[in-house]
């Protein structure tokens, strides 16, 4: 489906974004469509909630290994899907099918390595902001899920930096997010962070085996600080000690909800706020979604079977794909390349109309 779309990007790089954005944006909806429609997974949101649009940055604690999944359940009905990237693991853009969408969809893959990573951050944010396209960007600070491994490696980082030992959530690595803040803030393009708290009190799936085996949650809770831009620190250091403030308060925030009774993110005294969608628009969303996603999987199964030419385009479409990653390494960073080329020209056509004039 994006492949007739990739020769776009050699010819303009912020309209190739503009498509493939609201494409990848309607296959997202399915996740949603399925965990509510078919599985019944119950989803409830309080706090502050988003303004329909806005540039941030969302910092969440990773309970499990599918809570940016999950997480399309809020923003579907308080933002909008095409304006989210997630800041993930590079080895997954390497996986068929799955990797090259996450790469057509421009997302900040890092090797968690930062003399690596700062470069490539840096030149993903600057694009973002070059091309003036609304961003929602992802991000987990604690770097990983929360395990009993993970657990013990963040109590023993927590006794060498003398700081208290944490259950719910792991002590978050601060680096990353000052940078991505300052970098967005410096390029005019972030509005606010948003801070999800999410929470599982009927069955936590904590990898992709669990949902295969059927072991869906009955609901998900997200709890959304908002916080804007003016508000947050200047410098980095206060920026790091802001985030970590938010982690206590996560700490504290889910203890009162595992333990309290009835289970709800009430502390602060909020309640649920209304999204920008009602009710009846996710349903029809939801169901539009399902209706086609269902007839697109058939189409395609049945060009397989019926049609040698349909066979020769998906093979063509997945040779391109491999073979861009093995000289290109990924989507997005030939997406990048085709940017910075035609920002060159725009600059070499503005110096030569500055020496005619």
């Amino acid at each position: 489906m994006l492949g007739p779309f990739l020769p776009l990007m050699l010819l303009s790089p912020a309209w190739y974004r503009w498509i493939t954005d609201r494409i990848v944006a309607t296959w997202l909806t399915l996740p949603v469509s399925l965990l509510e429609l078919v599985f019944g997974v119950k989803v409830v949101i309080t706090g502050d909630g988003f303004i329909p649009g806005e540039r941030s940055v969302i910092i969440m604690n990773h309970r499990t290994r599918l809570d940016w999944m999950f997480l399309w359940c809020c923003l579907l009905r308080y933002s909008y899907l095409r304006l989210e990237k997630i800041c993930l693991k590079a080895a997954l853009k390497a996986v068929p099918g799955f990797g090259w969408a996450m790469q057509v969809a421009c997302f900040v893959f890092i090797q968690r390595r930062w003399e690596m990573d700062k470069k490539h951050l840096e030149n993903m944010l600057d694009y973002f902001c070059d091309i003036r396209e609304p961003l929602q960007l992802l991000l987990f600070p604690e770097g990983t899920d929360l395990t009993e491994n993970t657990r013990a490696k963040s109590d023993a980082f927590a006794v060498q930096n003398n700081l208290p030992k944490m259950e719910y959530v792991l002590h978050p690595r601060t680096t990353g997010f000052t940078f991505i803040v300052d970098r967005l803030r410096k390029g005019e393009n972030l509005d606010a962070v948003h801070d999800i708290t999410v929470a599982y009190p009927k069955n936590i799936p904590q990898t992709e085996r669990h949902l295969i085996l059927g072991q869906f949650p009955r609901e998900i809770h997200f709890h959304v600080r908002r916080y804007p831009v003016s508000s947050l620190p200047s410098s980095s250091s206060e920026l790091e000690s802001w985030c970590r403030e938010r982690w206590a308060e996560k700490e504290i925030r889910l203890r009162d909800f595992y333990s309290g009774q009835p289970r709800a993110f009430d502390r602060d005294g909020v309640s649920r706020v209304p999204p920008c969608k009602s009710e009846l628009r996710v349903a029809l969303i939801k169901a539009a979604s399902l209706l086609y996603w269902s007839s697109f999987i058939a189409f395609c199964f049945t060009g397989l079977w019926l049609w040698s030419s349909f066979r020769f385009y998906v093979l063509v479409v997945a040779l391109v794909y491999t073979v861009q990653q093995k000289l290109a390494g990924g989507l997005e960073l030939l997406e990048l390349a085709c940017h910075g080329y035609w920002k060159s020209v725009c600059e070499q056509e503005k110096v030569s109309d500055t020496k005619m004039q």
